[in-house]
């Protein structure tokens, strides 16, 4: 299993995004805006740090039963961080910001490791009839029977 204090790199871009979400919120909103931010943001990150990690686990074997059932406390204990913040008085639009900056990094970290697009591969001309053959919402050759409204048997 690979060293838990080394960042992943969809961590670190995490790490910017969340750097910079601080800085715009100290520069635009409150002290106490940045501050919930932040505070989300080390919430979110140590949760994904911990889900992150049993997911690589899971998928090479390693992952124990007792490993396994450590979601649910993980998940109470992110509960009752968020709501002891929002009774200590944290901004709840700053925490839950900070909370949701998983996603951007996620989605441009998968963007960065998409496979290379490769000119030379098979392709269909633009103007070729099999196009409408395809149905691209199942991945697969659109069956005449399901086109005519009727079930198919």
């Amino acid at each position: 299993m690979a060293n838990p204090m080394i960042l992943h790199p969809i961590e670190r871009t995490n790490l910017k995004l969340s750097a910079g979400a601080v800085v715009a919120g100290l520069t635009l909103a409150s002290p106490l805006f940045a501050g919930s931010l932040a505070l989300g943001a080390a919430f979110e990150a140590l949760n994904f740090h911990g889900l992150r990690r049993a997911g690589e686990a899971l998928f090479a074997g390693e992952l124990s039963a007792r490993r396994a059932g450590l979601l649910g406390p993980r998940l109470l204990l992110l509960a009752v961080a968020i709501a002891g913040a929002l009774a200590a008085g944290a901004h709840p639009i700053g925490l839950v910001l900070g909370l949701s900056l998983i996603l951007p990094a996620a989605l441009l970290g998968a963007w960065r490791a998409r496979p290379p697009v490769d000119p030379r591969a098979p392709a269909l001309a633009s103007d070729d009839e099999a196009w409408e053959r395809w149905n691209p919402w199942l991945a697969r050759e659109r069956d005449p029977e399901e086109d005519d409204g009727e079930p198919a048997a």
